[in-house]
C-alpha cells in the first residue's frame, strides 16, 4: 500500500463518520425548527443511536489502525522527502488531532455516550416545556442528571485539568481557568463603571413600535442578500433559540426568530448567525475532501463567535450601516427621522435581562454569570435547584436587574439543556477576539489604500462589505485547526489576545453615541 493509498483510505473512512454525523446534525435541525412535540420520543432514540453508532466507528480497531498506517506511511515519506512542507504540515496536524480525538473517544463508556444523547434529547424538551410555563422545576432533573453525566464524562477522560476545563476543551482547544480570569478580570471591573457611565449621561431608549414578521423577513433577506448569500446552498427557518449549523460540504443553514415588541432582534440574529455561516463557507476546502478531516474545521468557538460578532457589531450595529439602512427600516415603517436614529435605536446601551438582545456594553456581564454559575455547578458543589436564586442575585449585582420570572432569567438559554457545559466562555472570548482582528483589519485595509478614519466604515458606508469578507477569508477563515485561538491571534494581529482592544472599541464607540445623545 502506498502512502496515498493509506492516506485516501483514511480519507474515505472518515468521509463516512462524517456522514453519519451530518445525518446526526439534520435530526438537531428538524428538532429545533419543525418536529412536533410528540416526536420527542423517537427523536431521542434516534439520536441516541446515531451517537452509539458515531462513537463506535470513532473507536474501532479499524479506525485506528487506518490511522496508525497512514501515520507510518506519511512518515517514510517525510524522510524520503517526496512531500512538499506544505503538505508536511497539513497532514502531520491531521494526524496530531485524530489522534488526539480518538485518544478521547476511546477514554469514554459508549453506555455513556448513549445515556448523555439521550440526556440531550430529554433536557432539550422540557427546558422548552419549563420555560414555556416559566418555571424553573420543570427542568431541573433534567439539568441534574446532565449536569452528573458531564462529570462522569470528564472524570473517564482523565485529562490534566479540572471537570470544568475538560468539558470547554472540544469549545476552546488549550483553555484554563486561570487564562480565563485574566482575560476575564478587567472586563468585570471596567464593564460596571461603563455602564453607571452611560447611564448617567443617557436615558434608555424605550420602543414604542414594532416591526410586523413580514416587514422583518424582508429586511432579513435584503441584509443576506448583500452579504453574499447564495440561495443555491443556504437556507433559514425560525426556531426558540437562533443558531447557524452545517449539514454538509455545501448546505449551510441558519435559524432566526421574531420577538414581539423587539423590531431588530430578528435582524441582529440573522446578521449574527449568518456571520457564522460566512466563516463555516470560508474553512479550508482544498484540504482532502475538508468537510471529513480536523483542518477543514473551525478554530475555536471563540474564533467562531468572532465573526458573527464582527459582523452584528462592527459592521450591523456600526453608523455607516445606519446611514445605508434606515430608509429601508422606514419603508417597513420604522418611525425614523434620520441615520442617527436607527443608530441610537440599534445601540440601546442599557443593562437588560436577556443575552440575546443584550447591547455590547452589558453583553460580557451576562456570559461572566453564566461562566462562574456553570463552574460553580461542576466544581464547586452549586446546588442545581440553588439556581435561580444565584442566577438572579448575580443579575442584580452586576447588572443592577432581576428577573421577574425564571423564563426570564436561568431558563433563557439552551445550552445546559443539551449539556454544552464549557461553551458560554467563547462568546465574550469572540468580543475580545473581534475587536482584536478588527484593529489589525484597519490597519491592513489602510496600508492597501482605504480611505477614510476608520477604512473599516468606510466599507461598509460604500456598501463593499465583500472587501471585509475578503479580508477575513485571507487572514482568519483559511487556518481551520491549523492552531488554536491564542495561536490565531498572534499569528494575525502580532499581538497577544487581551481584553484591551475591546475595552478601547467600546470606549471609543461609547464617547461617539453619548456625545450623540
Amino acid at each position: 500500500m502506498t502512502s496515498t493509498e493509506a492516506w485516501n483510505q483514511l480519507g474515505d473512512y472518515l468521509r463516512e463518520t462524517q456522514l453519519l454525523g451530518s445525518i446526526q446534525s439534520t435530526l438537531y435541525w428538524d428538532q429545533n425548527t419543525s418536529m412536533p412535540p410528540a416526536g420527542s420520543t423517537w427523536r431521542g432514540e434516534q439520536l441516541s443511536y446515531l451517537a452509539k453508532s458515531l462513537h463506535a466507528r470513532q473507536t474501532s480497531t479499524e479506525y485506528e489502525l487506518l490511522l496508525k498506517t497512514a501515520k507510518d506511511e506519511f512518515e517514510k515519506d517525510c524522510s524520503s522527502k517526496e512531500l512538499n512542507q506544505l503538505v508536511i504540515s497539513q497532514r502531520a496536524r491531521n494526524i496530531q488531532l485524530l489522534e488526539k480525538d480518538l485518544k478521547r473517544q476511546k477514554s469514554l463508556d459508549p453506555d455513556l455516550v448513549v445515556s448523555l444523547a439521550i440526556a440531550k434529547a430529554d433536557g432539550y424538551n422540557l427546558w422548552q416545556a419549563a420555560k414555556e410555563k416559566s418555571d424553573f422545576k420543570y427542568f431541573s432533573s433534567a439539568l441534574k442528571n446532565l449536569v452528573s453525566l458531564r462529570k462522569e464524562e470528564a472524570n473517564q477522560l482523565s485529562e490534566n485539568r479540572s471537570c470544568w476545563e475538560t468539558l470547554a476543551q472540544p469549545y476552546e482547544p488549550d483553555l484554563t481557568i486561570k487564562r480565563l480570569k485574566e482575560l476575564f478580570k478587567p472586563l468585570e471591573k471596567c464593564l460596571p463603571e461603563l455602564i453607571d457611565k452611560v447611564k448617567r449621561v443617557r436615558k434608555p431608549i424605550s420602543k414604542s413600535w414594532d416591526l410586523s414578521e413580514k416587514s422583518q423577513e424582508q429586511l432579513c433577506q435584503k441584509l443576506l442578500n448583500s452579504w453574499s448569500r447564495n440561495s443555491k446552498n443556504t437556507s433559514i427557518a425560525r426556531s426558540p433559540h437562533p443558531f447557524s449549523i452545517t449539514l454538509g460540504p455545501d448546505d449551510f443553514r441558519i435559524t432566526t426568530r421574531v420577538v414581539p415588541g423587539q423590531p431588530f432582534s430578528c435582524f441582529l440574529a440573522t446578521a449574527h448567525e449568518w456571520g457564522h455561516s460566512l466563516y463555516e463557507q470560508g474553512l479550508p476546502s482544498s484540504s482532502h475532501q475538508w468537510f471529513a478531516w480536523p483542518l477543514g474545521q473551525a478554530t475555536s468557538m471563540g474564533v467562531h463567535e468572532s465573526q458573527s460578532l464582527f459582523w452584528e457589531n462592527r459592521v450591523a450595529r456600526s453608523f455607516s450601516f445606519s446611514e445605508r439602512y434606515w430608509k429601508d427600516f422606514v419603508h417597513e415603517g420604522a418611525p425614523l427621522s434620520c441615520a442617527k436614529d436607527l443608530w441610537h435605536e440599534m445601540n440601546p446601551l442599557a443593562p437588560g435581562l436577556n443575552r440575546v438582545e443584550a447591547d455590547e456594553l452589558s453583553y460580557g456581564l451576562h456570559i461572566v454569570i453564566r461562566t462562574e454559575l456553570e463552574i460553580a455547578m461542576l466544581e464547586d458543589d452549586l446546588d442545581v435547584e440553588d439556581l435561580p436564586g444565584e442566577w438572579n442575585k448575580k443579575y442584580e449585582n452586576l447588572l443592577g436587574v432581576i428577573p421577574l420570572n425564571d423564563s426570564e432569567g436561568c431558563l433563557q438559554d439552551v445550552h445546559w439543556s443539551e449539556g454544552a457545559f464549557g461553551y458560554f466562555p467563547s462568546y465574550l472570548l469572540g468580543h475580545l477576539i473581534s475587536a482584536q482582528l478588527s484593529e489589525a483589519m484597519s490597519n491592513s485595509l489602510r496600508e492597501s489604500g482605504v480611505k477614510g478614519v476608520d477604512p473599516i466604515s468606510t466599507c461598509i458606508r460604500d456598501g463593499n462589505e465583500s472587501i471585509l469578507l475578503s479580508w477575513l477569508r485571507k487572514q482568519v477563515h483559511c487556518h481551520g485547526r491549523q492552531m488554536n485561538a491564542e495561536e490565531l491571534v498572534q499569528l494575525v494581529t502580532g499581538k497577544e489576545l487581551s481584553s484591551e482592544f475591546f475595552l478601547k472599541y467600546l470606549e471609543k464607540k461609547l464617547e461617539l453615541l453619548t456625545s450623540n445623545s
